[in-house]
């Protein structure tokens, strides 16, 4: 049974063919993890906690900076300074008290990640670097859990639910799509090449549209990129396969411990 103020608070979604009282409960139960509280992390945490996912952590050892405030909606002023995870929190508790949050002040490493993630039924990456990406999408193959990631830079973004089953058929992970890094320093920071400021809003939003999709059971949430061009205001979808030979999660994988890889060196990343 729902209280009073539940059935207030999520009156419109549960009145939405497909969600329903079913879908609000597996909401409810739900336990996501988001690696980063910047600027994709900002409208995801917000709209899944509005949304009424149970459990959200929050992945992240950065403090707040005013250069964020530009993009980063989820921090303010006056917790300039402060632990992005602290900030995040109190913001969520604001927004829906009923929420509970994990907030954990660290950087993913491949000696942690596995115990970090293994909790969670949703892994979101939404940080700014591509080792923790490709570490991340490792620990969810390992620990098959499906691997929502968004990335953005200057006036483009991209996003895609990785890993998960679409009609029983496994998905392609994120070595599938991108078996390789690009090439060190090719692909710009936003420190270094910029990032306009709404574009993380669209992004991070869609992002929270498929997780939520994914977590309620509702349209076509896997196997796809989805591209979008804020100068043009065009977007576009790829249909994704996984590769058989993938390293990661294919048929006969090489990638059995995360410890094995040094995944800075990957990546080209001093």
């Amino acid at each position: 049974m729902f209280s009073k103020n539940q059935l207030d608070r999520y009156s419109r979604q549960l009145i939405l063919p497909g969600v329903g009282a079913a879908g609000q409960r597996k909401l409810l139960e739900a336990k996501v993890l988001v690696v980063g509280a910047g600027g994709l992390g900002s409208p995801l945490l917000l709209y899944l906690a509005a949304a009424g996912v149970g459990t959200l952590g929050v992945v992240d050892d950065d403090a707040v900076e005013l250069s964020n405030l530009q993009r980063q909606i989820l921090h303010g002023t006056r917790t300039l300074g402060q632990a992005k995870v602290v900030s995040a929190e109190a913001r969520v508790g604001d927004l829906n008290p009923e929420v509970g949050v994990e907030p954990l002040k660290r950087r993913l490493d491949a000696e942690n990640a596995l115990p970090l993630l293994a909790p969670f039924d949703l892994i979101i990456d939404g940080s700014d670097n591509l080792p923790t990406r490709y570490l991340v999408s490792d620990a969810c193959v390992l620990l098959n859990k499906p691997f929502l990631y968004g990335a953005m830079s200057q006036f483009e973004g991209q996003l895609s639910l990785l890993h998960a089953r679409a009609e029983d058929v496994p998905g392609p992970c994120y070595r599938c799509l991108y078996p390789e890094p690009p090439p060190a320093n090719t692909v710009l920071s936003c420190a270094e090449g910029g990032v306009f400021g709404a574009l993380p809003g669209v992004i991070g939003s869609l992002m929270a549209v498929e997780a939520i999709k994914h977590l309620v059971g509702l349209g076509e949430t896997s196997h796809k990129l989805t591209h979008y061009d804020a100068l043009t205001g065009g977007f576009r979808s790829v249909k994704l396969r996984r590769n058989p030979q993938c390293p990661s999660c294919g048929e006969h994988p090489g990638i059995r411990s995360l410890e094995d890889t040094d995944y800075g060196a990957f990546c080209g990343v001093g």
